[in-house]
């Protein structure tokens, strides 16, 4: 599984997270389709990251103040931007996964038909949806969103670049 890790700096309303980096694994599950989807929710539901929910993603900029974000990609491919306007692009495809930090700035920007992730939150965790600029209120619940134990792709406690 090869890993690419990076840190999004504020980018206009969308916060980003300047502490916590960003993590993209290439071909974390070896699969396809529904065995990818099943390996995704195994792989985290067994590190303590509940998967919550299988669909898209939203192909408007958006970021989450109450939890990290992990996605696993089991269908299809996608070109994505991360941190906002301007940010980021990268292209995933099915067996890919991301780790958003809190806060991170993403949006589908193009994709295949069958375009489908798995996403997952650390356990105990609830998620928004912001598509508006952060307040003082935002940051400071963003500061409380404590870093997960474990790692839902490697099971080790190294996470978000740490």
């Amino acid at each position: 599984m090869e890993r690419e890790a990076f840190i999004l700096h504020a980018n206009g309303w969308l916060p980003n997270n300047e502490r916590l980096a960003v993590e993209v694994y290439r071909s974390a599950v070896r699969a396809e389709g529904e065995k990818a989807a099943q390996a995704f929710e195994t792989l985290f539901a067994d590190r303590d990251w509940p998967p919550r929910w299988r669909d898209t993603i939203f192909d408007y900029h958006h970021y989450h103040s109450t939890t990290h974000e992990a996605l696993g990609v089991f269908a299809g491919f996608a070109t994505l931007v991360l941190g906002g306007p301007g940010g980021r692009i990268i292209e995933v495809q099915a067996g890919d996964a991301l780790l958003l930090p809190v806060g991170t700035g993403h949006c589908r920007v193009e994709g295949s038909d069958d375009f489908a992730v798995v996403g997952a939150y650390p356990a105990g965790c609830e998620w928004d949806i912001c598509t508006e600029a952060a307040t003082s209120e935002t940051f400071e619940r963003m500061r409380r969103v404590p870093i997960p134990e474990r790692n839902p792709l490697t099971g080790t406690g190294a996470i978000f670049g740490r």
